[in-house]
């Protein structure tokens, strides 16, 4: 299986933890994975990660442990249910359209995520980070929306088009948008009306975007993609965004 580039790197670090964390949400089992660290530096901002359409597999846990690497805590959210794991646009294509049309399950299974980190002793008490890929990054940006608790939220080729318009119930969070400039799912005119919402609701924003990018460029996957105009992988964009979500993180790091 292939593995997620953004956070190949130094993925290695001894004493490091994974355990698999149960839980339910309306009688639906979800199985996450918490990561630990080694060390964990007081402070050090918890990320939850909200996994790209490909679900909390091995390309996510590349993500926890680059994070993990550098002394964060992790979640990786299940959000399929029994850590279902779909290999191809014809099998996740409906599983996201399932979840965006019924946006009350939708936003309750990322809510219980995010109360999960609550209630983990390797990352309650923390800043908290909510790192969506793809569809994880829309649910990130809708749970931020609707009035969710954390310290920063993060979309990294995160589908704007499933996002709703009202902002009125909105979290606080300092918000990261890593995007391509040619991402069919995230226009320049719905780049333009998520940034005018962030800005009326007081909110501190960023939005990088990347030339000759389009969605998910961090995933290899997006190689095989049968529509290079869709999807596919950018090496470069892939670093940008990883440099800046960095920096993000250091920020909140209390």
């Amino acid at each position: 299986m292939a593995t997620n580039d953004l956070l190949s790197r130094e993925v290695s670090h001894p004493g490091s933890t994974r355990r698999d964390l149960e839980y339910t949400v309306d009688g639906a089992l979800m199985r996450g994975h918490v990561v630990e660290p080694a060390s964990t530096p007081e402070g050090a901002t918890a990320v939850l990660v909200l996994p790209d359409a490909y679900g909390a597999g091995e390309d996510m846990l590349a993500v926890a442990d680059r994070l993990t690497a550098l002394g964060h805590p992790v979640l990786v959210a299940d959000v399929w249910g029994e850590r279902a794991e779909p290999t191809s646009p014809e099998e996740f294509g409906p599983m996201i359209g399932g979840l965006a049309g019924d946006r009350e399950t939708w936003l309750a299974r990322v809510r219980a995520a995010r109360a999960q980190l609550d209630e983990q002793p390797e990352t309650a008490g923390r800043p908290v980070c909510l790192l969506g890929f793809c569809f994880g990054g829309s649910g990130a940006l809708e749970y931020l929306r609707t009035g969710g608790d954390a310290d920063g939220v993060v979309s990294v080729h995160g589908g704007l088009d499933l996002l709703a318009d009202d902002w009125s119930a909105h979290g606080s969070a300092s918000v990261l948008l890593c995007t391509g400039e040619e991402d069919p799912m995230a226009t320049a005119a719905q780049r333009e009306a998520l940034t005018g919402s962030l800005e009326d609701a007081g909110l501190d924003w960023q939005l990088h975007v990347y030339s000759d990018t389009v969605h998910a460029f961090t995933s290899p996957r997006a190689a095989a993609h049968p529509h290079p105009g869709v999807t596919a992988y950018s090496a470069r964009a892939t670093e940008r965004s990883w440099a800046a979500l960095t920096q993000l993180l250091a920020e909140l790091d209390a």
